[in-house]
Parts: structure tokens; sequence; C-alpha cells
């Protein structure tokens, strides 16, 4: 869990004003609270699968970590529902663009602008991974997952049917 040793006021005011308009204002597609009342800092997120995708139907829990440097830095992402997708490492942790630290990228993939800003809210990281879930053709450049990479490529069928399982799994056990 992510608990700074020296919370910053400022950065708790902002995910307290960022969790308050969630709350008055939910956006489709997923919902946020607090993991503990007493900690902003932790994060559970719950993502509806997108309609019209492989993952539609599905109900997706996650965490988002906060470092002390937020907003400076970014969170981390990790799914806790079992998740087969290129971009999301099979420990669950999500790899997009605006989840990496600024700057440029050692590895020349992305641009500085593509990646994490202090302009990003909770909100703008949520509707990117919804976005990361809804194409139809993820980014196997540089995967998270190598695995899932590589079968959309060699057995595209059998990458749906993998995905298509996990997405009634997540289903049945959003209501157990």
């Amino acid at each position: 869990m992510s608990k700074p040793s020296t919370p910053q006021p400022s950065n708790t005011l902002l995910l307290r004003r960022q969790l308050t308009e969630l709350t008055k204002h939910p956006v489709e597609g997923f919902s946020a609270g607090l993991v503990d009342d007493n900690n902003l800092y932790e994060w559970e997120v719950m993502i509806i699968g997108p309609p019209d995708t492989l993952y539609e139907g599905g109900f997706f829990k996650a965490r988002l970590s906060f470092p002390a440097e937020y907003p400076l830095q970014p969170p981390k992402m990790r799914f806790i529902t079992p998740m087969w997708h290129p971009n999301i490492y099979a420990d669950g942790v999500v790899c997009i663009s605006i989840l990496h630290a600024p700057g440029d990228d050692q590895y020349g993939y992305e641009d500085a602008g593509e990646r994490w800003m202090p302009v990003h809210t909770v909100e703008t990281i949520l509707v990117s991974v919804i976005s990361l879930l809804s194409s139809e053709t993820p980014n196997t450049d540089s995967p998270a997952n190598v695995d899932a990479a590589k079968e959309i490529r060699t057995d595209h069928a059998a990458y749906k049917k993998k995905v298509r399982r996990l997405v009634r799994k997540s289903a049945e056990e959003a209501f157990d």
C-alpha cells in the first residue's frame, strides 16, 4: 500500500477534490472510492467493460496507489481482477503512457507529451484505461504482457476466447 511518510496538504486536498467530484458527478464506465477512509493515497476502482468490445459485460476491480509526490509523479494502477491484455502485466499493473513518469522515454517509444503530466486526474487516467480496453487492435509494439501480444498476432481467436472467459468470470465474481 502507498502510505506517504509525510503527506502533503496540497495533494491530499487535490485528491479529496477529485474524489468529491467523481462522487457528485459520476463518469460512465467506472466508479472509484477509497480503500480506507483514512488514506487518500489508495483508491479502489471498478471499471465496467466498455460496450461493443471484447470486455463488454465485465466488472474489473483495480487499485490506484498515489505517491507522496502526486501530482508531480503518476499513481500506479493495478487490476485485482485477472486480465489478459498486451498492455497489462501478468500481475495486473497497467502500462499506459500517461502512467509513466514525466520526461523523455529512454527507449524511444513515447514522446514526453504522452507521459504523465500534473494536469491528469483520476478521471483522465480511467478514461484512458477504458480507451485501452476499447481498442480493437491493442499496441503490441512494446507489450507489458508478451504472451498476450504474441497470442494476438498468432492466434487472435484464442486471444478473444481467453478475454471473454475472463469477462464472464469477472461478472460472476462481481455479484458474489
